[in-house]
């Protein structure tokens, strides 16, 4: 038996070799005013990952996703773990908004605005173009150990500020800078958590790469059903570029396409796909095509635009349709989420308050009353402390009050009243009790409860 293995008849994945092993990508840089503009816009972009924990609006973090707390700050606004329906307006919001992008731009966010692609593209890659020389994937030349030392070691600084960054989207940038300037046995699940994403980092952008894109992400699966022939993508137009040829003519006379098969966009494509077959699962839309072809269409002096954005149905030679029903049924649900969500935010109250179940404390008798711990718990959604108390309605009372009761903005509190209620008022062994709470300005809320009398003492 032969030990030689049956290659495909065509590539499986770009980042695949025919012999199954692993094809190493190192994308040639292609400068063009489209990489100009994705340069802009990743630098505004990495600056804002940076910057948005340090910004607040009205005292309060842009964006804060306290867990310890369950708390969860948009743009200002603090969302309770009370609050799911608003918590789930947001999220839909989110995700159509994504899926209109996409019908709209194609995979316009992974090329754009990914953190996987700027982050790759416009700093991991650059230090190490900077470090070892912008060589192709197939360059054997050797790099100085030195080079590869400084490469990695500044790949070492940046993950370890992204991850200390991605804290501070948790605890806040205040406590991860205190807990900097300790040593790690003060803090060590901060400083666990942190070097788990450090490796976690250095793992994707070192050595994983566009293996995330290829294989991991699930929205390249989803383009299928989010694009439709109408959406924009970035394609190669085969009318004019075909048949390729580096001649004017071919041997029989007849004229080449525009494509001179230089290989320049296979060259330059971070998942190493060959844009003139198509659109395909791994093209990220990244324009490194467009600026590469752009180049190569200059100096043979023939138009720009034969690799561009469009849709395949432009491509194709028909039409181009901008509005379709997608284009309409999403903006509508958009309209109606972030309608929604703006009302219940405009009428949610400043406060909330629910009472809790009480753990293994049953009700009692001492004298002629009834003796029933209740928690209640009072939450303050406002950006200033406030001040509440608690009335109970008669009969009932209480001997020991712990009211009035200032709550922290933002914060919460159980208050355990131990409530005293007449035996002779419980009818079937039940009660009504009323507790009504109000705060310094002017938020009234009335709780209501079911009291039961011990066995026997009915």
């Amino acid at each position: 038996m032969s030990d030689t293995l049956i290659e495909p008849p065509e590539r499986v994945l770009s980042t695949l070799n025919p012999d199954g092993t692993r094809r190493w990508m190192r994308p040639k840089a292609a400068m063009g005013k489209w990489w100009n503009r994705r340069r802009v816009v990743a630098w505004v972009l990495m600056i804002l990952f940076t910057a948005i924990p340090w910004i607040k609006i009205g005292g309060q973090p842009v964006m804060l996703f306290d867990v310890m707390h369950r708390e969860f700050t948009f743009f200002g606004t603090t969302f309770q773990p009370t609050e799911v329906l608003l918590l789930a307006l947001l999220l839909l919001g989110i995700f159509f908004g994504i899926f209109l992008i996409s019908a709209v731009l194609g995979r316009g966010w992974c090329g754009w605005a990914c953190p996987q692609t700027v982050y790759l593209e416009f700093l991991y890659r650059p230090i190490e173009r900077w470090a070892e020389g912008n060589k192709s994937g197939n360059s054997k030349k050797a790099v100085p150990l030195w080079r590869k030392a400084v490469k990695y070691a500044l790949f070492l600084v940046f993950s370890l500020h992204l991850s200390n960054t991605f804290l501070a989207y948790f605890v806040g940038p205040q406590n991860v800078w205190a807990w900097s300037l300790g040593g790690p046995g003060e803090h060590p699940a901060a400083f666990a958590i942190v070097m788990g994403v450090t490796a976690l980092m250095m793992f994707d952008f070192v050595f994983f790469r566009e293996q995330m894109c290829t294989l991991v992400c699930p929205y390249a699966r989803l383009q299928a059903v989010l694009l439709d022939r109408d959406s924009l993508i970035i394609g190669y137009d085969e009318e004019r570029g075909e048949p390729r040829g580096k001649k004017r003519k071919q041997d029989d006379g007849q004229p080449h396409g525009d494509c001179i098969d230089c290989g320049l966009c296979v060259a330059a494509c971070p998942t190493g796909i060959d844009i003139r077959e198509g659109l395909q699962l791994e093209c990220i839309a990244c324009t490194q095509c467009i600026d590469a072809c752009d180049a190569v269409m200059d100096k043979v002096e023939r138009p720009r635009g034969l690799i561009r954005f469009a849709s395949q149905n432009t491509l194709a030679g028909m039409k181009h349709k901008f509005f379709r029903p997608r284009l309409l049924v999403y903006p509508l649900l958009l309209i109606g989420i972030f309608g929604g969500l703006a009302y219940g935010l405009g009428n949610r109250s400043s406060s909330e308050a629910q009472f809790l179940r009480v753990q293994s404390a049953p009700p009692t008798v001492a004298g002629e009353d009834v003796v029933q711990p209740v928690l209640v718990r009072i939450m303050n959604r406002t950006p200033e402390p406030r001040t509440y108390d608690l009335q109970i309605a008669e009969p009932s009372r209480v001997n020991a009050s712990q009211c009035p009761v200032t709550i922290e903005a933002y914060g919460s509190q159980k208050i355990l009243l131990p409530i005293f209620t007449p035996a002779d008022h419980f009818e079937g062994g039940k009660a009504q009790l009323q507790v009504t709470i109000t705060d310094d300005a002017g938020y009234v809320e009335q709780l209501e409860q079911v009291l039961f009398s011990p066995r026997g003492s009915q």
